[in-house]
């Protein structure tokens, strides 16, 4: 049987286009689900992160070598340390992303790439700027990452992992981040709303990738898959922080309102069929639901039954994860449906 991997080394062959390529992966999905053959649908979310134990195996490798880079080469100059770790990680890319095609050597390539290209701008604008420690700081940071969305744009054109764009978005969000801070007094909670507003607009540019893909069979899923890790933490840190819920014990009123927001952060988990929602929220939940449970009296045990509760509800949704979403769906409009993924029972 010929796996995405052939595929894609079909493509760097010049055998088959990308489009070719992903057509092929869309049919033969729906071909062995009308055939009966057993296979995991859209539902389960699957993405690539290992092609093998192998995966590991050069991964630690390439870890071992940029980190030898970078303390090598930094002991001469931090400069020549971070661009080396930069030049190092897209170079092995070259071989280990474009022919082999090896998914996490892929991602820590991609990760030293940019990290390298980000660092070594840092480096270099901080250190030649004669402005003022807290101006000069700002720029750099505004200028390093720019530099990083362009590195990430480069990487993706050249070897389009996944994982590219949402290292995109993030390097573009800190760069309009780092550029407001720069130009005038940002107050914690002015900082709060406008990581909301780039968390909102990462999740608008992930739901536009699933759109792509709703059967969820090309590589558009795994880079909605990224963009929701990306996108989850930045929209639901700030909403509980700015409700107060995050300064010290919080009330019993303000843990049920955690519980609130978790449930209807489930209904949109469902109805998209994300769960990077659920899971960057988990920590708020553990924190709201031991309260309620301290404030009972069952101090010492509180942790226990927190998991207890929790580990339940995770346990039964996951389990009854595609009738639940059906029915979540019959109660969304028609034009809605007809843009999420679809249920497979």
């Amino acid at each position: 049987m010929i796996s995405e991997v052939d595929l894609d080394a079909a493509v760097t062959a010049g055998i088959l286009d990308a489009t070719t390529r992903e057509r092929l992966i869309a049919f033969a999905g729906t071909n062995r689900g009308t055939a009966g053959v057993d296979r995991a649908g859209p539902d389960e979310e699957s993405f690539r992160l290992l092609t093998g134990f192998n995966d590991i195996f050069v991964t630690i490798a390439i870890l071992l070598v940029l980190y030898a880079i970078s303390n090598l080469a930094g002991r001469i100059d931090p400069i020549v340390g971070a661009a080396l770790v930069a030049a190092a990680s897209w170079g092995l890319a070259e071989y280990f992303t474009r022919i082999r095609r090896m998914a996490l050597p892929s991602i820590v390539l991609l990760l030293g790439f940019v990290g390298g290209v980000f660092a070594t701008v840092l480096v270099v604008t901080t250190g030649a700027s004669s402005l003022g420690s807290e101006t000069q700081g700002s720029l750099g940071v505004v200028a390093a990452a720019a530099a990083a969305a362009i590195a990430a744009y480069a990487h993706w054109r050249r070897f389009m992992v996944p994982i590219t764009v949402a290292a995109g978005a993030a390097a573009i969000g800190g760069t309009l981040l780092a550029a407001v801070a720069a130009l005038m007094p940002v107050s914690p909670d002015l900082l709060l709303v406008l990581v909301l507003l780039a968390g909102l607009a990462t999740f608008a540019l992930a739901m536009s990738f699933d759109m792509r893909d709703r059967a969820r069979t090309t590589r558009w899923t795994d880079v909605a898959f990224w963009l929701h890790l990306l996108a989850a933490p930045a929209i639901i840190h700030p909403v509980f922080a700015l409700a107060g819920l995050l300064h010290g014990k919080p009330a019993p009123g303000a843990a049920v309102a955690v519980i609130a927001v978790y449930a209807g952060l489930t209904l949109v988990a469902l109805a998209i069929d994300r769960r990077a929602l659920l899971v960057s929220a988990l920590a708020y939940v553990v924190y709201a639901i031991q309260s309620l449970v301290a404030s009972g009296g069952a101090l010492d045990a509180s942790l226990a039954l927190t998991a207890l509760v929790l580990g339940s509800f995770l346990v039964l949704l996951s389990a009854a994860w595609r009738p639940i979403r059906a029915r979540v769906l019959t109660m969304l409009p028609g034009s809605v449906t007809a843009r999420l993924p679809v249920v497979t029972l």
